[in-house]
C-alpha cells in the first residue's frame, strides 16, 4: 500500500553524528533496530531509545524488525556505556527498552535495573523511563526494575486482543495489563505508560474496549499510533488510519482518565517521551 501524504517523514541534519556516537560505544538503539520513521527527528536533537542486552529475540512478533535468534551473552558493560553515551548527549531524559530476553532466568530485568543505577550516577539529575517485556509475568522481575526507581515505566500492549495470536503470538493481552497494574501497585506514585498501533485489522469498538482495560490496569500515560510494515517479512498493513480519528481517539482516552495521551499516525512510544512527561505532570524543564 502506498504512504498517503500524512505519514511522509522527511530527511534531519545531524542524525550521523548521533549514530557514531553510538557505534563508538557499542550500542543498539530500538529506533534503528525496529525502523522507527521518526529516527531522523530524534537522532537530530540528538535522542535516542537505547537497546540493551543484545541485538537478538527471543520472541518473533509479527509488526516487529528486530531480529529473533538465539541471544548473546550479557555484556556486563553495557550499563556503563549507556550512561556514557547518555552523558555525550547531554540528555536529560533518558529511555531505555531492550529485546525480549526469555532466556535468562530474571527476563533480563537485572540489566535494566544495572543500567538505571548506572544512568542515575552518570548523571544524577536526568529522569529515566523504562520501556520493558512482560518478563513472563514474574513479580520478582517486577520488583528488580522498580527497586531502582525508574521515572516511568513502560511497557506496550501493542494491539487489541483478537490480534494477539498474529500480532504477538508469544504474548498474552492479559499478561500484559498485569504487568501495568502490578507496576503501579508496586509503586503507587510511578508513572505507568503504555502504548498501541492502528491498522492492524482492529475495530474501533475493540480499541474503545483496549482504552478501558488500559485505565483499569492503572496506565497514566498513553501513546498510539500508525502500525508501518517494517520489511516484507512482517504483517502487512490493513489499513491507514485517518489523522481525525486519532484526534477522536485521543479525547476519549482523556475522557476516561488518562494523565497525558499522544496520538497521530506516526506516534511512537519513546518519541518526545520528555516533553510527555512534563505535560503529564506539569512542569516545563523536565524536573520537579
Amino acid at each position: 500500500m502506498r504512504l498517503p501524504e500524512w505519514i511522509k517523514t522527511r530527511h534531519h541534519i545531524g542524525l550521523h553524528d548521533t549514530k557514531h556516537l553510538l557505534r563508538r560505544h557499542g550500542l543498539s538503539t530500538v529506533c534503528e533496530d525496529a525502523r522507527c520513521p521518526n529516527r531522523g527527528e530524534c537522532f537530530s536533537k540528538p535522542t535516542a531509545t537505547f537497546l540493551v542486552l543484545g541485538p537478538h529475540c527471543t520472541r518473533n512478533c509479527g509488526f516487529c524488525s528486530v531480529t529473533p535468534g538465539t541471544p548473546l551473552a550479557v555484556d556486563a558493560h553495557e550499563s556503563d556505556q549507556v550512561a556514557e553515551a547518555a552523558a555525550e548527549m547531554n540528555l536529560r531524559y533518558v529511555v531505555i527498552t531492550s529485546v525480549t530476553r526469555d532466556d535468562l532466568p530474571d527476563g533480563g530485568a537485572g540489566q535494566f535495573a544495572k543500567t538505571i543505577r548506572a544512568v542515575r550516577k552518570r548523571l544524577p539529575e536526568a529522569r529515566v523511563e523504562v520501556l520493558v517485556p512482560d518478563f513472563n509475568g514474574d513479580i520478582n522481575s517486577l520488583k528488580i526494575v522498580l527497586d531502582a526507581g525508574p521515572d516511568v515505566f513502560n511497557h506496550n500492549v501493542e494491539t487489541v486482543q483478537r490480534l494477539y495470536p498474529a500480532v504477538r503470538q508469544m504474548a498474552d493481552y492479559w499478561r500484559s495489563l498485569s504487568v501495568l497494574k502490578s507496576a503501579k501497585e508496586l509503586s503507587p506514585e510511578l508513572t505507568v505508560k503504555s502504548g498501541f498501533m492502528l491498522g492492524l485489522g482492529e475495530t474501533m469498538d475493540e480499541v474503545v474496549q483496549l482504552l478501558a482495560d488500559l485505565r483499569e490496569s492503572s496506565c497514566d500515560l498513553l501513546t498510539i499510533g500508525q502500525y508501518l510494515r517494517p520489511t516484507k517479512k512482517n504483517l502487512p498493513v490493513v489499513k491507514y488510519i485517518l489523522p481525525q480519528a486519532f484526534d477522536e481517539l485521543k479525547e476519549t482516552a482523556l475522557r476516561i482518565g488518562f494523565r497525558h495521551v499522544a496520538s497521530g499516525p506516526l506516534v511512537r512510544s519513546s518519541m518526545n517521551a520528555e516533553e510527555m512527561f512534563s505535560e503529564a505532570h506539569g512542569v516545563h524543564d523536565g524536573r520537579p
